[in-house]
């Protein structure tokens, strides 16, 4: 067995090196959210039973304590060491009345330290981890391979809630299952589509009004308006974006190559999937981008700009126009800039488009079921139903309540049946930023296991700029475009994560020669004939069948 682990482990640092991102997801149902409990404080609850699964009362009662593996919150990242220091995850335990010890790997180590775990063969109960996007070969080999619990009898017997919520919701059941029909996770979802939209460009709404400009729509609109914020407001960076570690990738939304009808992904047209690389507006779209930085619109220092140079572009004003979340964008800048500038106002702007009037082609949206915080019980843990029970807290009413507001009359007061943030949470008297004190009391801000709540998301967008952000970048055609979360087979992921190591490898060489000028803008018909020959044709064959399959789950 221990020789198996040890090739297994081997086999899981190639992959990885073969294959080389806070707010979370919700599901496409108007169904309200669920009603507010009373109190979850370490008072008793009970939840509801489904067709299988007898109601759990919580507190439960036992004498073991159970190990959770997974990653610190990196809001509170140089605020706690460790999970235990965490008010929420200390009441947590009390809520539940499950122990826990907690495993963190180190920061921005998860992969490399969940490889190491997992050749050790000793597991912790619970593992908190992205299965689906980051484990080699996907979740049915996690399960084939003895390291995590396939849950669905699991679920039908000690996880009532989870069996409800799913029943009610098929649209996100088809999510958090494999194409087997696998269940292996207790899932993080976003509980309205509202949460799922929370990234897009971003402008210096001060600057437009004081050179008369309209918030700009087309590409010709955005061109005019960074040459007058380079040549009359001294924007020296004047579009800046994170470009680490893909150069220009404008974040996930495809914000500006969305504007010539492609994506540097994979996307669906009309049907048909397509890698926005290999395609001709691509080509458009790095043309322009070429046309901009040799005039000096773009950040000269585009290709190494990480989200610390970001920062600091925003708040020195070298920059105008980003591509960035309400939260972690706005938010944080907004009062950067007003210290700098009492007038400076940073609003959300449209996703461009070639044509006055279109609609956008595609944006930043995610599913209702983020991956990420999906907590996993192993296949050795020998609390299976202990474990099961204290997971499915988080989607009863009262663990709704707790992980998205936390505990009443601490983190939270009800007002007019609305559970309103204290100033505990919203101005920190020790002087943490919203974002941090909301993850030290509860988890409605980043994922984890349970349903998260628009009323959080309402009370943490706190400027109305944010709010309305989130309003101006919903109006795309994304959900036409945009491939569900689709997954492949541990065959074809390992032939998969070869082909996009070649394939990344070149688009990332083409975006930065073309964009710098230092291969010409025709040269895109060389790249894509490289394409060709590292299979783009096959990525394609094998992103068909993992939709093909998914849409029979």
């Amino acid at each position: 067995m221990q020789t198996n682990r040890k090739k297994m482990f081997t086999m899981l640092v190639t992959t990885s090196l073969m294959g080389s991102l806070v707010v979370a997801c919700s599901s496409n149902s108007s169904s309200p959210s669920p009603s507010p409990a009373a109190s979850t404080g370490t008072t008793t609850t009970t939840a509801p039973s489904a067709a299988a699964g007898a109601a759990v009362t919580y507190p439960l009662k036992t004498d073991k304590t159970l190990t959770y593996w997974g990653e610190l919150p990196g809001n509170v990242t140089g605020v706690k060491a460790t999970h235990a220091d965490i008010p929420f995850f200390q009441n947590w335990q009390k809520v539940t009345g499950v122990p826990l010890k907690f495993i963190a790997p180190p920061t921005n180590q998860a992969k490399q330290s969940l490889n190491v775990l997992l050749a050790t063969g000793d597991l912790p109960d619970m593992i908190e981890y992205n299965w689906q996007g980051d484990f080699p070969g996907g979740p049915e080999k996690a399960i084939k391979d003895g390291y995590i619990l396939k849950l669905n009898d699991t679920i039908d017997k000690f996880a009532p809630n989870l069996k409800k919520y799913l029943k009610e919701h098929p649209d996100v059941d088809k999510q958090v299952k494999t194409d087997n029909g696998s269940y292996y996770m207790f899932p993080f979802i976003r509980g309205d589509d509202y949460l799922r939209v929370f990234q897009g460009p971003i402008i210096r709404k001060d600057w437009l009004d004081d050179l008369g400009l309209p918030v700009p729509q087309t590409i010709d609109e955005w061109y005019t308006t960074l040459k007058a914020f380079k040549e009359k407001k001294g924007a020296t960076a004047a579009f800046s974006v994170v470009s680490v570690p893909r150069p220009f990738n404008e974040s996930g939304g495809g914000a500006f190559a969305g504007a010539f009808g492609v994506v540097r992904d994979f996307y669906l047209d009309n049907g048909a999937i397509k890698f926005g690389p290999a395609e001709k507006g691509f080509k458009d779209y790095l043309a322009t981008l070429h046309k901009w930085y040799a005039e000096g619109l773009i950040d000269k220092n585009f290709a190494t700009a990480d989200g610390k140079a970001l920062d600091a572009n925003m708040a020195s004003g070298a920059t105008g126009v980003t591509v960035q979340n309400a939260g972690g964008g706005i938010g944080k800048w907004q009062p950067l800039i007003t210290a700098k500038d009492p007038k400076g106002v940073l609003i959300g702007a449209p996703y461009p488009v070639i044509n006055k009037g279109d609609v956008p082609f595609y944006g930043q949206k995610d599913p209702a079921n983020a991956p990420g915080g999906s907590v996993a019980i192993t296949a050795s843990s020998k609390n299976i139903e202990t474990a099961a029970k204290l997971l499915d807290y988080g989607y009863s009413d009262a663990g709704h309540m707790y992980f998205n507001f936390g505990t009443e009359g601490t983190s939270y007061k009800m007002e007019n049946n609305y559970p309103k943030y204290t100033d505990l949470l919203m101005n920190n008297p020790d002087k943490l930023a919203p974002a941090q004190a909301l993850s030290l009391y509860i988890r409605g801000n980043y994922n984890g296991p349970f349903v998260q709540d628009k009323r959080y998301i309402e009370q943490y967008l706190a400027l109305q700029t944010q709010r309305d952000a989130v309003s101006t970048w919903s109006k795309t055609d994304v959900d036409k475009h945009k491939l569900p979360p689709i997954t492949a087979t541990p065959e074809e992921s390992t032939e998969l994560a070869k082909i996009m190591t070649d394939l990344d490898t070149l688009v990332d060489e083409m975006t930065l020669k073309i964009i710098l000028g230092t291969e010409p803008v025709d040269s895109f018909d060389k790249y894509v004939e490289k394409f060709k020959n590292v299979k783009l044709s096959r990525a394609i064959e094998i992103k068909k069948a993992s939709l093909d399959r998914f849409n029979k789950r």
